[in-house]
C-alpha cells in the first residue's frame, strides 16, 4: 500500500494504537533477524570527552538512546501520557507531606545482564558516584538535590532531599540514575569507551573505528525485570555521516526504521507518499532549538545587545524558509503543548521590529553595527541547521545594526568549546529529560547548568524554582514558571527560536513504530517487531 502519515496528538506522550505492518515481501533489512535501525547521531570518543556512554558523563540525546536500552532506573518514563511508572523498582512514592523524602523498593530477584543481583547498595552507589564524579557535562545536576541516601535490606531505598521536589520521579528515571555494576565502574573515575553493562532490556557491544561507534547491537537480556515487554530479539544501530546516505540505506533496504535526524526534504519526499515501502510517522514533539550566550563575553555581556537580537530575529521566517511545516516558532524556553508554558518573549518584543532594536542598543551606547560570530554544529541536529544559521546571519545583517559571520564545527569538538566559553553565541537543541516546565528551565539557569553559562538570577534559582517544585499539581506551578520565562525574555541568557516535530520512518512491515519514541524524544527499541506482509 501507499506510504501513509500517522499524525499523533499534540500531547506529551504517545496515545495512539501502533501502525499496523503493510506491503510488499521484498521490505526489510537482511542483518540475521536483526531489526535494523539508522541514525545521524555520531558517537565518538576523544581526549576531552572519552566516555560518551557513561551515565555519570553522557548528556545528549544520542548517548541517553543508548543507555536507555541498557542501563535500568528505578522508575521509567511509560510510552503513553502520564506520570514515571515503576521500572527497576516495584514501587516508588514520596513518604512525607513536604516531597523530601521518596522511598524505593526494588523488584524481587533483580539481576544485571551478567547474572548478579542488582541491590539497594548498588542504586545508592550509582547515584553518588554521579555526583561524586561530578562530570563536566552537567547531568549531576539532575542529582543534586539529594542531600542522602539510605538503604534498609537489600531491597529498600530512601532518598532524602534537600528541598521539595515534585519531579524527583522523573530525575529517577534519567540514565544519570541508571544502576551500575560497581565490579565493572570504578567510582571515582569515567568509563572511558563504549562499554555499557546495567540490567536493562538489552545487553550491548559496540563495532568501533577510529574512537568511534559506526554500529552497535543491541541483544535482548534475558536477566531482565522491569516494566516493559521487549518485542524483539536484536536490534543493530548503524550511524551514518548524513541524512542523505541514511535515506540512500532505507531506500534500498539495508535499514528498517529511520531516526533522528531527517532533513526537511526527506520528510517531505516521504510525506508525498512516493516510496510504497516506507511508512512516515509523524508525532508532536518537544525538541526546541535556541541560542546561548555567554553573558560574560564582552561582545554580548551588555542586555541591549541579547534582547536587540530578540527584537530582530524572525521566527516565523525562519521556520517557514528552512523547516517548513516540520516546526513552529517558539516564545519560550517551555514548548507550546507543556503545561506551564508562557509565550514570554512574544508578550515583551511583540513581532520584529528593527526600529524598537535600535533604539535598545542606542539608549545603551552601544556602537553599531555588533561584530559577532554565530556558532553551531555541523552534524549533531540535522542538515538543515547550516541553512537556518544563513537565515539569522541575513536578518541580523539586513538590519544593519548586526554585523554576523557564522561558523560551523564538528560535535565532537563544538560540545567541549561551549562548555570550556569559546563561543559568545551558539546555537543549541535540547531534547527534555523528562517532560516537565522545570526541565526546560532548571538545567539552563541554576548554578550548574549543563551549558557552563555564567548566566544567574537569585529570584530564579533562590526562590521561584524551589517554589514550583513544591507544586505536586504542576499546573498549580504555573505562577512561578511563568514569572521565571518572563525574567528569561527580559535578560535573554538564551534566546529560543522554535520547537519541533519528531518523525520515524520505518519499512512497512516494522510494527511499533508509533511508540519507538517517546516524548522526550528518546529511542524505545523495545517497542520495535517484525510483523508478516500484508
Amino acid at each position: 500500500m501507499n506510504r501513509k502519515t500517522l499524525v499523533l496528538p499534540a500531547v506529551i506522550g504517545l496515545l495512539t494504537p501502533v501502525l499496523a505492518a503493510c506491503g510488499g515481501s521484498d521490505s526489510g533489512s537482511n542483518s540475521d533477524g536483526a531489526i535494523v535501525v539508522g541514525t545521524t547521531d555520531r558517537f565518538t570518543a576523544t581526549k576531552d570527552a572519552p566516555a560518551p556512554v557513561d551515565p555519570a558523563y553522557s548528556y545528549d540525546v544520542g548517548g541517553w538512546n543508548i543507555l536507555r536500552q541498557t542501563v535500568q532506573t528505578l522508575m521509567s518514563q511509560p510510552k503513553g501520557d502520564g506520570d514515571p511508572v515503576p521500572d527497576a523498582a516495584e514501587s516508588c512514592s514520596f513518604t512525607d507531606s513536604g516531597s523530601e523524602r521518596y522511598a524505593c523498593k526494588l523488584r524481587e530477584g533483580l539481576k544485571f545482564s551478567d547474572g548478579n543481583a542488582v541491590t539497594a547498595a548498588d542504586v545508592k552507589w550509582s547515584m553518588e558516584r554521579a555526583l561524586r564524579i561530578k562530570s563536566e557535562s552537567g547531568v549531576f545536576a539532575l542529582l543534586s538535590n539529594i542531600d542522602t541516601i539510605e538503604t534498609q535490606g537489600d531491597r529498600e531505598v530512601i532518598f532524602h532531599l534537600k528541598s521539595a521536589d515534585a519531579t524527583f520521579p522523573y530525575k529517577l528515571s534519567t540514565p544519570v540514575a541508571g544502576i551500575l555494576n560497581p565490579k565493572d565502574y570504578a567510582k571515582d573515575k569515567l568509563r572511558d569507551g563504549f562499554d555499557v553493562d546495567g540490567s536493562g532490556p538489552y545487553t550491548f557491544k559496540a563495532d568501533v573505528q577510529n574512537n568511534e561507534i559506526v554500529s552497535a547491537t543491541f541483544t535482548k537480556n534475558p536477566n531482565y525485570k522491569g516494566s516493559v515487554t521487549v518485542n524483539n530479539d536484536k536490534v543493530v544501530m548503524r550511524s551514518f555521516k548524513d541524512a542523505d546516505a541514511m535515506g540512500e540505506a532505507i531506500d534500498k533496504g539495508d535499514i528498517d526504521v529511520m531516526t533522528r535526524t531527517m532533513s526537511p526534504s526527506q520528510i517531505n519526499k516521504l510525506d508525498a507518499g512516493d516510496d510504497s515501502n516506507v511508512d512516515l510517522v509523524e508525532m508532536s514533539g518537544l525538541e526546541i532549538r535556541y541560542l546561548g550566550f555567554d553573558t560574560d563575553a564582552p561582545t554580548v555581556k551588555t542586555k541591549a545587545v541579547r534582547q536587540a537580537m530578540a527584537q530582530i530575529i524572525d521566527r516565523a521566517a525562519l521556520v517557514a524558509k528552512v523547516y517548513g511545516s516540520q516546526a513552529e516558532p517558539l516564545y519560550s524556553l517551555v514548548p507550546a503543548s507543556v503545561t506551564g508554558h508562557s509565550n514570554s518573549f512574544f508578550n515583551k518584543y511583540g513581532d520584529p521590529n528593527v526600529a524598537k532594536a535600535k533604539n535598545l542598543l542606542t539608549a545603551a551606547n552601544i556602537t553599531t553595527p555588533v561584530k559577532l560570530t554565530l556558532h553551531y554544529t555541523t552534524d549533531h541536529y540535522g542538515s538543515a541547521t547550516k541553512e537556518e544559521f544563513e537565515v539569522l546571519q541575513q536578518q541580523l545583517n539586513n538590519s544593519g545594526l548586526f554585523d554576523v559571520d557564522i561558523k560551523g564545527t564538528p560535535w565532537s569538538t563544538y560540545q567541549t568549546a561551549e562548555r570550556k566559553q569559546a563561543y559568545d553565541v551558539y546555537g543549541m537543541g535540547w531534547f527534555p529529560d523528562f517532560p516537565d516546565a522545570d526541565n526546560f528551565l532548571a538545567p539552563f539557569l541554576g548554578k550548574d547548568n549543563f551549558l557552563a553559562s555564567p548566566y544567574t538570577n537569585s529570584k530564579i534559582n533562590d526562590k521561584l524554582i524551589p517554589e514550583s517544585r513544591r507544586e505536586a499539581d504542576r499546573a498549580s506551578a504555573s505562577g512561578s514558571l511563568t514569572e521565571i520565562q518572563d525574567i528569561v525574555a527580559d535578560e535573554v541568557p538564551v534566546l529560543p527560536l522554535w520547537q519541533g516535530k519528531q518523525y520515524v520512518a520505518a519499512r512497512d512491515d516494522i510494527t511499533g513504530v508509533s511508540y519507538a519514541l517517546n516524548s522526550s524524544s528518546s529511542l524505545q527499541l523495545w517497542e520495535l517487531g517484525r510483523g508478516s506482509s500484508s
